[in-house]
C-alpha cells in the first residue's frame, strides 16, 4: 500500500493534531444532526401536525441537500481555501439551525432542514480533504482511526442526545432544543476554525474549474436517484408513480457518465474524474462504505421505533440503547486505524462479520426477550455491533484514500461521502417502507399489537442484514483481489 505524499505547506506535529480535532468537531457536529432528529419526529408530529411523508423530508431531505453539496465542493477546496469554505459552511449551519428552532409550521422547518443539509455538505469534503492532506502513513491510519470513532461516537449517540433535549424540553417543544444547542457548538467550533486551523495550502492561480455541465447532470442525478425513496415511508397512501423517477435517474447518469469523459478528453478537469475508480482500492472502498451506511442508519431508526412506538420506551431511554455502541465503537476504531497498516482488508471484513451477526441478534432479542427488559438486552447487543464497526469505518477510509493524490483528496472523500449519503437515504427510506407497511397490513388482523412490532421490525432488520452481507461480500471480493496481487 503506498501513500502519496503530504501537503506542500509543511506543518508540525502540533499544527497537525490540532487542525485534525478541528476538523473532527465539525465532522461530528454535522453528522450528529442526521441521526438526533430521528428521535424527533413522534414529538414534531404532535407539535406541527406534520404527516409522515412530511416527517420523512425532514430526516432525508437533509441527507439529499448533503449529498449534493458534497462534490462540487470538495472540487472547490481541492483548488481554494478549505478555511473560508469551512466558516461559510458553519455560518449557514448556524442560521439554519436557528430558523429549524424557531419554525412556525412544518413547511418552514423542512425549507431549514433542506439549508441545513446544503450546509453540512460544503464543510464535510474539507474535513476529508485535510485530514488526508496534513497526515502520512501511519499517522494517517490513527488519525482516520480517531475520525472513525467521532463519526461512531456521533452516530450512535444522536439518538441519546436527541431524546435528552425533548427530555428538558417537554414533549410539545423539546425538539426545537435539539437545533437550539446547535448555535453554541456552532459558534465554539467557528472559534476553532478561526484559531486553530492553520492554512495547509497554498492558493491556485488561475481560474475555478468546476465543470458547470457536469454539476447540473449530477445534481439531476442524485436528485432523481432518491426523489423515490425520500417519499417511501410505508403508508398506503405513498404515491407508486415516485419509481418512475428512477427511468429518469438512468438517463442522467448515461449523460453524465458521457459528459464527463467528453469534458476530460478535451484536456479540462472533469467533475469526477472516472480514472479514481480504475483504482481498485478506492472503488472496492467506496462500495464497501455505501452498502454499510446503507444498513447502519436504518439499525438504528428501526431500534428507536420500535422501542419507541412497540414497546413504549420514553425517547431518552429508546436513544440511550445506541450508547454502547458509541463507546465500543470508539475504542476499536482507536485500535482499528493503527492495525490498519499491518492487518489491512482482513479487518474491515472481521469488523463486517460482527456487525452483521449484532443485526441477526437484535432481531432474536426483539422476539425472544421480555419487553420489560429487552432494552437492556438490545443494549449488551449494540456493545457487539459497536465493537465490530469501529474495525469497519475508520480502516476502510484508510484503505480506500490510501492511493489517492493528496490534491485529490477533497473530491474523493466527497465522493465517498456521497456514497454514504445516498446510501443513508436509501436505506432508512427502504427500513421505515418495510417497518410500517407490515404495521398497516397486520394491525388490522386482530392480533396481538407486540406481534405486529415484533414483525415490522424484523422485516426491517431483515434488509439491514442483506446491505450488511453485500458489503462483506465487496470486502471479500476486494480481500481476494489484494491477496492475488501480492502473489504475482
Amino acid at each position: 500500500m503506498t501513500s502519496p505524499g503530504t501537503a506542500s505547506i509543511s506543518l508540525d506535529g502540533g499544527q497537525r493534531w490540532r487542525a485534525f480535532w478541528v476538523c473532527v468537531s465539525v465532522a461530528a457536529l454535522t453528522i450528529l444532526d442526521l441521526s438526533k432528529v430521528n428521535v424527533a419526529l413522534p414529538s414534531i408530529e404532535k407539535a406541527l401536525g406534520a404527516g409522515s411523508t412530511q416527517l420523512q423530508i425532514v430526516v432525508s431531505g437533509y441527507v439529499l441537500m448533503f449529498g449534493l453539496a458534497l462534490v462540487p465542493f470538495g472540487r472547490l477546496g481541492d483548488q481554494r481555501s478549505r478555511k473560508a469554505l469551512f466558516l461559510v459552511g458553519l455560518s449557514l449551519f448556524l442560521v439554519t439551525s436557528v430558523v429549524c428552532a424557531l419554525a412556525p409550521t412544518i413547511e418552514v422547518l423542512i425549507a431549514a432542514r433542506l439549508v441545513q443539509g446544503l450546509a453540512a455538505g460544503i464543510q464535510m469534503p474539507q474535513v476529508l480533504g485535510t485530514i488526508q492532506q496534513i497526515f502520512v502513513g501511519k499517522e494517517r491510519g490513527r488519525a482516520f482511526g480517531l475520525f472513525g470513532a467521532t463519526i461512531g461516537v456521533a452516530t450512535a449517540i444522536g439518538p441519546t442526545f436527541g431524546g435528552l433535549m425533548i427530555a428538558v424540553g417537554g414533549v410539545q417543544d423539546g425538539w426545537r432544543w435539539i437545533f437550539w444547542i446547535n448555535v453554541p457548538l456552532c459558534a465554539l467550533v467557528i472559534a476553532g476554525v478561526l484559531g486553530l486551523l492553520p492554512r495547509t495550502r497554498r492558493s491556485t492561480p488561475g481560474r475555478l474549474q468546476l465543470d458547470p455541465v457536469g454539476l447540473v447532470l449530477l445534481a439531476f442525478t442524485i436528485v432523481t436517484l432518491m426523489w423515490p425513496f425520500l417519499f417511501t415511508t410505508g403508508a398506503p397512501t405513498d404515491d407508486p408513480r415516485r419509481w418512475w423517477s428512477l427511468v429518469l435517474f438512468v438517463v442522467f447518469v448515461t449523460a453524465f457518465t458521457w459528459w464527463e469523459r467528453r469534458y476530460a478528453a478535451s484536456g479540462r478537469s472533469p467533475l469526477v474524474p472516472f480514472s479514481l475508480f480504475s483504482i481498485s482500492s478506492f472503488r472496492n472502498g467506496t462500495l464497501v462504505v455505501t452498502t454499510y451506511f446503507t444498513a447502519i442508519p436504518a439499525m438504528f431508526l428501526l431500534t428507536t421505533l420500535f422501542l419507541q412506538i412497540g414497546i413504549g420506551t420514553e425517547p431518552v431511554f429508546a436513544g440511550m440503547v445506541s450508547i454502547g455502541f458509541a463507546v465500543a465503537s470508539a475504542i476499536t476504531a482507536w485500535f482499528g486505524g493503527s492495525l490498519v497498516a499491518r492487518l489491512g482488508r482482513p479487518l474491515v471484513v472481521g469488523g463486517l462479520i460482527v456487525v452483521l451477526v449484532s443485526v441477526v441478534a437484535l432481531a432474536i432479542v426483539a422476539y425472544t426477550v421480555p419487553a420489560g427488559v429487552v432494552e437492556y438486552a438490545m443494549a449488551g447487543v449494540m456493545v457487539l455491533a459497536g465493537a465490530g464497526a469501529g474495525f469497519v469505518v475508520a480502516p476502510n477510509q484508510t484503505l480506500t484514500l490510501a492511493e489517492i493524490p493528496t490534491r485529490e483528496g477533497g473530491l474523493a472523500g466527497s465522493v465517498g461521502q456521497l456514497g454514504q449519503r445516498v446510501g443513508t437515504a436509501v436505506g432508512t427510506a427502504i427500513g421505515l417502507s418495510l417497518f410500517y407497511s407490515t404495521v398497516y397490513r397486520e394491525k388490522d388482523g386482530g392480533g396481538d399489537a407486540l406481534a405486529v412490532f415484533h414483525d415490522a421490525y424484523a422485516y426491517g432488520m431483515v434488509a439491514v442484514g442483506v446491505f450488511l452481507g453485500i458489503a462483506l461480500l465487496i470486502g471479500v471480493i476486494d480481500l481476494g483481489a489484494r491477496r492475488r496481487a501480492a502473489q504475482d
